[in-house]
């Protein structure tokens, strides 16, 4: 945490609790300027389903959207709302999964809990649970939650990449994020962007379209949206942001590859390279040769969760630095040789195709020895065609090799 984040979390509270008790003594509450508040969509007036609700959760309701109605809640699933304040989205949420399923709320403002439990027993919700602690340290098991939803309180935490790291560990496999927050122009004036978060409440600065992508790549995220949905004032806009936690095989988990992988994703790709069938390289290189080819946003490995054992990996380099290939991308994937057949190659493929197409890459290739065959029909799998058969295109171990040029083409990135 950056070190003025106590104080910055105390001042958060401090506010929070003050906005809880009026609402709990039945007053209007607003976060920002009044009619900034109702001119970017805040509170109440995001939502069209609030009929059955507590008066005092409606009263209390301060987010610049309704992640609810994009996070296609299904009966039986498990919900977690960061900074869930009065309980409206956690109470709606409660509606969507039914009673076999669970929503919990998580706030770090104990009058802000104090005011939720008492909305859910006015309500009669029995399927909801509301926690005391911070969205940098949710209070929750790893890989527990299949859908985190937020509704502007992201913006207000001083370690925003910690957030989204937090809320990658607690999603199970496939489970998604779908948040409101605010958002800034890219290139926007300090000194305006800073006057304009003040407007609306965002004390502690917004992210840009572009930093958001960037921190939910680096997260762990291998699909993400960016939609906005009102300018909030000039410059700053209320947004919906999606994104997905790569699936994967029973027992394992996908997650971006760091350089304390370094041994063990080295030492996959020499066993590959052993095999004879992997590559026209014999030996690997170096992990700093390594990490200067892959593009960091691309590689992912597969893990043991039980262990943390790496088992396979999978990234891209670029083909060319000419900007008309820019969408171009050239990659590999390997296996560790004793967890074949566990579906973690066809997982670490989805995986990349998905963190592509979220970056605009239209366009992932590579080369394979006609005698790598299994390797050949895992990507057909995948959505790979092959262009053709490069014939002796090169020499492996004293003999010619022919290479099957393979290619994936996005029908989601580069299409207009």
């Amino acid at each position: 945490m950056p070190e003025d984040a106590d104080k910055v979390r105390a001042r958060i509270v401090e506010r929070y609790g003050r906005l809880a008790r009026a609402a709990h003594a039945q007053l209007q509450i607003v976060d920002c300027e009044p009619q900034r508040f109702n001119d970017g969509g805040f509170g109440a007036a995001a939502y069209g389903d609030t009929g059955e609700l507590p008066e005092g959760a409606v009263r209390a309701s301060l987010g610049c959207g309704n992640p609810v109605a994009v996070a296609d809640l299904q009966p039986g699933e498990t919900v977690l709302d960061l900074g869930s304040g009065g309980g409206i989205d956690v109470l709606l949420s409660a509606r969507r999964v039914g009673p076999a399923g669970k929503a919990y709320g998580l706030d770090a403002t104990p009058d802000m809990i104090t005011l939720a439990r008492a909305n859910a027993a006015e309500a009669g919700v029995t399927n909801v649970e509301f926690l005391y602690g911070h969205i940098e340290d949710i209070p929750l098991p790893d890989a527990g939650v299949d859908v985190i939803i937020s509704n502007c309180v992201i913006n207000l935490s001083a370690d925003k990449p910690r957030v989204l790291a937090e809320a990658f560990r607690v999603l199970k496999p496939g489970g998604r994020l779908g948040i409101s927050d605010v958002i800034a122009d890219d290139g926007l004036d300090p000194v305006h962007r800073a006057d304009a978060e003040h407007h609306v409440g965002c004390t502690v600065g917004t992210l840009t379209e572009t930093e958001y992508r960037a921190l939910l790549a680096a997260a762990g995220f291998t699909t993400y949206t960016i939609t906005r949905t009102q300018a909030a004032t000039e410059g700053l806009y209320s947004a919906i942001i999606q994104a997905t936690k790569p699936t994967a095989p029973p027992g394992t988990l996908i997650r971006p590859m760091s350089a304390d992988d370094a041994r063990q994703v080295l030492d996959i790709y020499q066993a590959g390279l052993d095999s004879g069938d992997a590559s026209f390289e014999t030996t690997v290189p170096t992990w700093g040769a390594f990490d200067r080819a892959k593009l960091p946003r691309h590689r992912h490995v597969a893990v043991e969760v039980s262990t943390g054992q790496v088992l396979g990996w999978v990234a891209v380099s670029a083909v060319s630095d000419r900007c008309v290939y820019a969408g171009v991308v050239e990659h590999s994937v390997y296996v560790h040789p004793d967890h074949g057949g566990r579906g973690i190659g066809g997982a670490l493929l989805n995986a990349l195709v998905q963190s592509t197409e979220s970056a605009g890459i239209w366009i992932i290739q590579s080369g394979i020895f006609p005698e790598n065959t299994a390797s050949l029909r895992l990507h057909e799998k995948a959505g790979f065609r092959t262009v053709g058969t490069r014939q002796r295109i090169g020499r492996h171990h004293d003999r010619w090799r022919d290479v099957v040029f393979i290619e994936r083409r996005s029908a989601i990135a580069g299409t207009e």
